[in-house]
């Protein structure tokens, strides 16, 4: 039986995105919380969650030891980042006066005030609750799940990869940005699939069945 797990680095309802990929793995695989580095290098697949600020993600995951580790095994295996765990993957994010992110994409992260200063519309920030996600690429994770299929977000900040065939899905929110980015055996979204019904569901149950 696979294991996945989820890195544990202080950041988010971790509890949550266990319970949503036990039930779409369907008893075909074993999902733990974990911040033993290890087990997340010997797992079969691997979960990035994550919620809050990037100053406080970047200083649990350096803290931790978990920044080469995420390095590690976002090359050797299949890799699913979800919110700030998507967001963290990018070279720098505008949060806090400036972060140094992870680095492994080119691109920032951009805050939602800032569009409203470039185009003049006001937008509720953070961005909180239901919007559709338009498919950029045919990606096994979209499988079942239709184009403009509504996912739940909580976010203020967005990424903006400098490369666009990185970009899996958009989402409308003042303008359209990358709300989900995928490569090789990566795939990273923006909104919580462990809150987005059937579909975010779905979602995770192509993840685990998911073989890059």
């Amino acid at each position: 039986m696979q294991k996945i797990a989820i890195i544990d680095y202080n950041m988010g309802n971790l509890h949550s995105v266990e319970r949503a990929v036990s039930h779409a793995a369907a008893g075909n695989a074993t999902v733990a919380i974990t911040s033993d580095p290890d087990m997340i290098l010997k797992a079969d697949r691997v979960v990035f969650p994550g919620q809050g600020a990037a100053r406080d993600c970047m200083r649990e995951l350096e803290t931790r030891g978990m920044a080469e580790v995420v390095r590690e095994v976002i090359q050797t295996k299949p890799f699913l980042g979800i919110c700030m765990g998507m967001q963290v993957l990018m070279q720098h994010s505008e949060e806090n006066g400036g972060i140094e992110c992870l680095g492994l994409y080119e691109g920032n992260v951009r805050y939602f005030g800032t569009v409203h200063q470039d185009i003049g519309v006001r937008l509720k920030i953070p961005q909180m609750g239901w919007n559709q996600v338009w498919q950029q690429m045919e990606h096994p994770l979209w499988k079942g799940i239709p184009d403009g299929a509504r996912f739940y977000f909580v976010h203020s900040y967005y990424v903006e990869p400098q490369t666009p065939d990185l970009i899996a899905g958009s989402t409308e929110y003042g303008i359209s940005y990358a709300s989900a980015i995928a490569r090789d055996n990566v795939f990273a979204i923006q909104a919580h699939p462990e809150k987005s019904a059937d579909d975010g569901l779905k979602l995770l149950g192509n993840f685990v069945a998911w073989q890059p």
